[in-house]
């Protein structure tokens, strides 16, 4: 029986569907949690822009350098941080990564100036570097591919709740320092927000696992069952895939989802960074913070049930190609459509494109994943899921850059020009997207096949 067919055997054993459900109630928790807190502290600074240029002189320049500078640590040391993952194991690895993060984002409350606020910055990456893609490999060491989207969809729901609980929380935290601490509400914001991933680092160290060996929930059955189609899918990864670290990083493959991903961090921080300051702008130059807080939460909770679905249901390759290259699509349509609406004076339906848009980007995210994820393993997985995120998440480097640029080229109330920006290279993503038809692999065939796709992997 080949590799394949064992995995197709085992993936409709009630043991591994055993296996698979209490793998994801024990450690998708912890893993949610993590990516909320790191979520929460790198995109808080959204919040805190004009205050700390009013109470500390960070000029507009530095704000958007501070925003996207933290990416380029990011991007160094997340290949690094991937294979010391390797050899530590993801349990303390991860631990480490969320505690060091949470004391520099802490430190963001004692900010003095432009250096210091782009130095925190930089460290920010630096400290976070690896938690995502050590969360990705993670998981396609503990999840077949046919429920991978799923469980990647689970952890991106992180993105919603942080938005949608944390802008609230941001807002909150930041009257209630004004109005009942003698501590300016940014730095109480800051200081509180940066000490929640302190204390969910620690937490990682009691609830992770690093394999599926040493999981004291799961019984001798369940192991074997869950250890036996992993063994399986590695070894067709193994063939179709690169081995090694440098051949993985010389990847065409791996290269061209790297393309892709830099496309999506561009749409999503291009949007993210800038969507308390454009809501406010849409809704009313003097609406509170709790107001905005509350209306920009509102396009994460409808991509919160979106992300979900697709993630459930995206369990085909036909699936995971037309609705990738939908979603990439929409997520364009809908920021041009934003943009638009917001210089037209029509605020309900602005904000109806930024839930479409964010919604749409919130799903592509776990489709793109499932790729890379189906053709590498071992280091060659450290290393290629490192690249991809790495220089893929210069997009949120370059993201603020250009789009503050254009604004201040092309100035208009809303910000016009910098948003469509944004939005084409979501465009350009669908396209790439839709080409992946030509990438087959056997991989493709360990995915639950359509009754068109079955006969031929890759259609």
């Amino acid at each position: 029986m080949s590799a394949t067919d064992a995995v197709k055997g085992d993936l409709d054993s009630p043991v591994l569907t055993s296996a698979v459900k209490k793998a994801a109630r024990h450690l998708m928790p912890m893993l949610i949690i993590l990516y909320f807190v790191a979520f929460l502290d790198r995109t808080n600074v959204g919040y805190a822009e004009e205050a700390l240029q009013t109470d500390r002189g960070v000029s507009a320049g530095a704000f958007a350098l501070g925003a996207g500078i933290f990416f380029i640590g990011y991007a160094i040391f997340e290949i690094p941080s991937n294979l010391l993952l390797r050899k530590f194991g993801a349990r303390w690895w991860l631990a480490r990564i969320a505690i060091t993060w949470g004391i520099v984002a802490a430190a963001f409350a004692f900010t003095t100036g432009d250096t210091m606020f782009i130095i925190l910055r930089f460290l920010l990456g630096v400290m976070e570097a690896g938690l995502f893609p050590g969360v990705i490999m993670f998981l396609s060491e503990w999840f077949p591919n046919k429920v991978r989207v799923q469980m990647f969809a689970l952890f991106y729901l992180a993105q919603p709740f942080s938005q949608m609980l944390g802008n609230p929380l941001s807002g909150a935290l930041i009257s209630f320092g004004d109005a009942y601490t003698p501590f300016h509400g940014w730095q109480v914001m800051f200081f509180i927000e940066g000490m929640l991933a302190v204390v969910a680092g620690i937490a990682a160290v009691f609830f992770l696992i690093d394999t599926p060996q040493d999981a004291k929930w799961l019984d001798k059955d369940e192991k074997r069952a869950l250890l036996r189609v992993m063994d399986a899918e590695d070894e067709v990864r193994a063939t179709d895939g690169p081995s090694g670290i440098l051949r993985a990083m010389g990847n065409w493959k791996v290269w061209y989802f790297t393309v892709i991903y830099f496309c999506l961090q561009v749409a999503v921080y291009g949007t993210t960074f800038y969507l308390p300051q454009q809501v406010k702008r849409i809704i009313s130059p003097d609406a509170e913070f709790w107001q905005v807080g509350l209306i920009s939460a509102i396009p994460w909770f409808v991509g919160l049930f979106v992300c979900y679905f697709v993630g459930k249901n995206a369990n085909t390759v036909r699936r995971r190609r037309t609705w990738g290259t939908m979603f990439y699509t929409l997520t364009g349509l809908a920021t041009i459509g934003a943009a638009f609406a917001g210089e037209n004076g029509q605020p309900v339906l602005a904000i109806a494109f930024l839930v479409v848009s964010v919604s749409s980007f919130l799903a592509c995210g776990p489709i793109t994943w499932s790729y890379p994820t189906a053709f590498l393993t071992g280091t060659a997985a450290a290393a290629g899921i490192g690249l991809i995120n790495s220089l893929g998440n210069l997009g949120g480097f370059v993201a603020p850059i250009m789009r503050t640029a254009i604004d201040e080229r092309y100035a208009t109330d809303t910000g016009l020009y910098g948003t469509i920006s944004v939005g084409v290279f979501a465009f350009l993503a669908a396209v790439m997207f839709i080409l992946t038809k030509a990438m087959r692999s056997r991989s493709d065939a360990l995915l639950a096949a359509d009754e068109k796709s079955a006969a031929v992997p890759g259609h």
